[in-house]
């Protein structure tokens, strides 16, 4: 199989140490020969792990153009709403894509993105990635195996921990929706994409959406809260979101010191605290995303799948629960620690404990080194089928955006219509 040679759009967080890690570590798959990436000390810390030419290092998308770039695929790992553009330049150039998740910050730019992928004839793989934990891979093998019988009931909970919450969600690139987007699709878009793969033998009718933002709001600062932690703020020791505690820990991963700072010194990130957006008080920030919200899917067998996401939780992980006319499957997918899956019997009242296969490299369960693995060799090797193509990925990317319809009108949004009034064809 030979080297599958990649162009890296966006050198943050996920673009670094997810993607670019992955080549490091598996130089004879994977070699990234570009980068293009605005923020020049993103784009020259790439450029020396590496070991890239500085001519290989662009500022702009405009390089994509006409294929200039000798390369395979086009990796992208901007912000949400800067999908779009680079996407469909790389494609229309000629890349295969592999797109962060969400797909775009519009149900339009979702449609036009699958649309230019099929034209072109191009691989748009979405990083889904869940969907390669060796965890779900298990459940949707349970489910799809009729252990359980008929499921009537899927319960599914994105606990979102505080700490969480407030680093990406409220002083974060996430906290506000012009700039991102729904919370639902910018954190959830996982879990509707889990919700309709477990359901694939059964059609989407309808969703339903209550939430709101609740608790990081101005009237629930303490009392003399400054607008900056470092501002002296006399809430200091009894507040659970004080920026200090949170960024200056030396135990914390420089994941999260480097979305802060490409300083990650004590001075360098309490110098990005007393200036930039991490260092706000999280009760008086920009942030208009939810901090909680449900959603109802009605499917056409009678089943209901309700998904739950709150920004308030002690600990970062997944739970659920499916019931079925022959058994009730009981999982948690934690942030950190072992993953567990158990069936409880109906006939029999036994339980038992589900073995599930080693994780892997990487963050999510090793959900990213099998998607990265799984679409570098599908590159290398000409295939077709993957379990995260573009027209797979928009099922729930419409589901995402009329849930947060559903949300803010207070009905029932009919999904064929919702479909139908962007224009899309019903979805496999």
């Amino acid at each position: 199989m030979s080297k599958v040679r990649a162009i890296l759009i966006g050198a943050g967080q996920r673009g670094t140490f997810v993607f670019g890690q992955y080549a490091l570590e598996n130089p004879e798959k994977l070699q990234f020969s570009a980068v293009i990436e605005p923020d020049s000390g993103r784009r020259q810390r790439f450029v020396d792990q590496h070991g890239l030419d500085s001519a290989a290092a662009f500022e702009s998308f405009d390089v994509l153009e006409g294929g200039r770039i000798e390369a395979d695929i086009a990796v992208i790992a901007t912000m949400d709403r800067l999908h779009t553009e680079p996407a469909i330049m790389a494609m229309e150039a000629g890349y295969h894509v592999l797109l962060e998740k969400p797909m775009a910050g519009s149900p339009g730019e979702c449609l036009k993105l699958v649309e230019t992928a099929e034209r072109t004839g191009r691989m748009l793989a979405v990083a889904h990635v869940l969907r390669y934990t060796p965890f779900f891979a298990r459940i949707k093998e349970i489910v799809s195996s009729g252990r359980l019988g008929d499921i009537l009931s899927i319960e599914h909970f994105e606990n979102v921990s505080y700490w969480h919450m407030a680093h990406s969600f409220v002083r974060g690139n996430w906290g506000n929706s012009a700039r991102s987007g729904p919370m639902l699709l910018s954190k959830c878009c996982h879990d509707l994409d889990i919700l309709v793969w477990m359901m694939s033998h059964t059609v989407p009718l309808s969703v339903t959406s209550r939430g709101s933002l609740s608790h990081f709001v101005d009237v629930k600062a303490p009392p003399g809260a400054t607008n900056r932690c470092t501002d002296g703020c006399p809430a200091e020791e009894n507040c659970a979101f004080f920026a200090p505690r949170f960024y200056l820990d030396e135990k914390l991963d420089p994941y999260f010191a480097y979305a802060i700072s490409s300083d990650i010194s004590a001075a360098g990130l309490m110098k990005a605290l007393e200036t930039g957006p991490y260092g706000r008080c999280v009760y008086k920030c920009d942030n208009d995303v939810v901090d909680h919200q449900s959603v109802i899917i009605d499917f056409d067998d009678g089943s209901l799948a309700t998904l739950v996401m709150h920004g308030l939780s002690d600990r970062e992980g997944r739970t659920m629960r499916y019931d079925g006319s022959r058994a009730s499957l009981r999982a948690t997918f934690p942030f950190s620690g072992e993953e567990e899956i158990e069936i409880q019997d109906h006939r029999t009242g036994k339980t038992e404990i589900v073995p599930i296969g080693k994780a892997g490299w990487g963050p999510h369960g090793g959900g990213d080194g099998r998607l990265i693995a799984s679409f570098v060799d599908a590159v290398a090797e000409g295939k077709r089928d993957f379990l995260t193509g573009a027209r797979t990925s928009l099922a729930s990317h419409l589901i995402a955006f009329a849930a947060e319809e559903a949300r803010l009108s207070g009905r029932t949004v009919d999904l064929a219509a919702f479909e139908k009034s962007i224009g899309q064809k019903p979805v496999a």
